[in-house]
């Protein structure tokens, strides 16, 4: 019989911290990416709320509800044996109080069977990280540029910069302290997050963070190619939307050419 595949948990990331190794994170909306992904060995799947961008079309993150993220969580979850699979709680199930970032996080748990919630901010919510972590769930820290307050923060601008730096390591410390199981860093110059990574006791995962975090993350559409216009932190390791564009273009030929379906193809009597 086949040996059995042994999900990951929030220790491989606290030792892969501990030890100095890498991990690797991508994001996932849906069983095919996430079976994908998770037989080719990533680490950290997140259902993250850019699916909002590319999932749904939207400008934001801003208005992706809890049963949206749900839906696309419970096919991420139920397609893997290994990943780790984080949800982000979106933007209004978590803001107004700590007991409501846990009345939304008891969902994503119950009704998906994800490991881990993430949500973005710094300090202000180790009150919240407490709260979800004493009732048992896993929290992932999310800080530097937050997209959930892409307007507050006038735009997509790196964070971190000159007198930043030092407010960056304080929320990181103080959500370690709460018990966050690990924190993303989002475009935070490099010098910036190899303090934090160095400073604190749990992993860092980082997009567009530089090479000295603990992890990486990237959108899958951008890492594959998909999306239209990639972030200037983002590498691209397939060119997904050539191929699917040929694909999809010799489809229609043989549709006209008469070709398609073949007699092979085809019932017969």
């Amino acid at each position: 019989m086949p040996s059995q595949v042994t999900r990951l948990r929030t220790r491989h990331f606290l030792d892969a911290h501990a030890q100095g190794t890498k991990f690797s994170c991508l994001t996932s909306y849906d069983a095919l990416t996430a079976g994908i992904f998770d037989e080719a060995g990533i680490d950290l799947l997140l259902v993250g709320d850019s699916a909002a961008n590319v999932v749904y079309g939207r400008e934001t993150t801003l208005s992706l509800t809890l049963d949206e993220t749900i839906t696309m969580a419970k096919a991420v979850v139920a397609a893997t044996q290994r990943a780790f699979v984080v949800v982000d709680l979106p933007f209004g199930s978590y803001e107004a109080s700590p007991s409501q970032a846990l009345e939304s996080a008891i969902r994503v748990m119950k009704e998906t069977g994800a490991h881990a919630v993430k949500f973005e901010g710094g300090a202000e919510l180790a009150p919240t990280v407490e709260k979800l972590v004493a009732a048992g769930i896993p929290v992932c820290a999310h800080i530097g540029f937050t997209p959930q307050s892409v307007h507050a923060l006038g735009g997509f601008r790196v964070q971190g910069r000159g007198d930043q730096a030092d407010r960056l390591l304080a929320d990181a410390s103080s959500l370690a302290a709460a018990g966050a199981f690990a924190v993303v860093l989002e475009m935070v110059p490099a010098p910036v997050a190899a303090r934090v990574t160095k400073a604190i006791n749990i992993p860092t995962i980082g997009i567009g963070a530089g090479a000295d975090t603990d992890g990486q993350i990237l959108v899958w559409t951008d890492m594959a190619g998909l999306s239209t216009v990639a972030p200037r932190f983002s590498r691209t390791y397939a060119d997904l939307r050539a191929t699917l564009t040929e694909a999809a273009s010799s489809y229609i030929a043989d549709i006209n050419s008469g070709s398609f379906p073949s007699e092979a193809e085809s019932f017969q009597d």
